[in-house]
């Protein structure tokens, strides 16, 4: 992906972090695979950054955990993230209905 798409994109990679990270703990490697599913080609260098600012930003909330004796990131939406989720689905629907009439 260019730095054009990845920009323009980046609203889109946000609300599946906080939707895939709401429904369950998430971490970096399995949201690259995840994301890929739907045509986004994002590296650990491009993850790592959004997931800092949304928890920065208090939309996430992150814990540690040993997985196979390696220390694993997890990723959870907070009230907070998930009352933005709620909204941005809104403006989701909204925008499907003016842009696919």
């Amino acid at each position: 992906m260019d730095q054009l798409s990845k920009s323009f994109f980046l609203g889109f990679i946000k609300i599946h972090i906080l939707h895939h990270a709401a429904k369950e703990p998430v971490y970096g490697l399995w949201l690259i695979e995840e994301l890929g599913h739907h045509g986004y080609e994002v590296s650990p260098g491009t993850l790592y950054p959004i997931f800092h600012s949304l928890e920065k930003d208090g939309l996430l909330k992150s814990y540690k955990e040993v997985v196979e004796g390696k220390v694993r990131k997890y990723y959870r939406t907070t009230p907070k993230g998930k009352e933005l989720l709620r909204k941005a689905k809104s403006k989701i629907q909204e925008l499907i209905d003016e842009v696919m009439e």
